[in-house]
């Protein structure tokens, strides 16, 4: 939709799909985390050989899901936009979607099973957390990673880079607390 036409230059839309990616990003990794039936996953945590590999393997499902749905929103303005896209103003996009895909990720296991166990309380807490981060034009990394789009600033590395930091922290998180039950 925001293809559709003639959209502009490059970072024309891509302020509007990183802030549409973090919510995004937050729920795919609420569903890949709460994936199983409660029931099972002793079995899977038996079958892998306790909780970090089964811990390990949800973050890296859902920051692969994430930094897919980063990249299609990124190389769109390349293969359908008659403009041109300087790679400045390609790193910038790229780095500021991986920031928020990551970011909506450590959201996402935040509030998702072992952390919170009622699907409707993650939907809840996840909106909630994301709405207030989000709006924030200051906050790394989302808010700083976005404004960088928009200003036309400088690439936001360091927003790219706390964002994976977050979601490995989210997975500790969920590994210890799902670890003592």
């Amino acid at each position: 939709m925001l293809y559709g036409g003639d959209p502009g230059a490059a970072p024309g839309p891509w302020a509007v799909t990183a802030l549409v990616l973090y919510p995004a990003a937050a729920w795919f990794a609420v569903v890949v985390a709460n994936a199983e039936a409660p029931e099972q996953r002793p079995v899977t945590v038996a079958a892998a050989g306790g909780f970090a590999p089964v811990a390990a393997g949800t973050l890296l499902v859902a920051l692969a899901g994430g930094l897919v749905m980063a990249a299609l929103p990124v190389l769109a303005p390349l293969v359908v936009a008659r403009h041109p896209c300087p790679p400045s103003v390609l790193l910038v996009g790229a780095l500021a979607h991986v920031a928020c895909a990551t970011t909506g990720t450590a959201v996402g296991l935040l509030c998702a099973r072992p952390l919170v166990r009622r699907i409707g309380w993650s939907f809840c807490l996840g909106l909630a957390i994301v709405t207030i981060t989000a709006v924030q034009s200051w906050l790394p990394p989302v808010g700083s990673a976005v404004q960088a789009i928009v200003a036309g600033g400088p690439p936001p590395v360091g927003e790219a880079l706390l964002g994976p930091v977050l979601a490995v922290a989210a997975a500790g998180v969920a590994w210890a607390v799902e670890r003592r039950r």
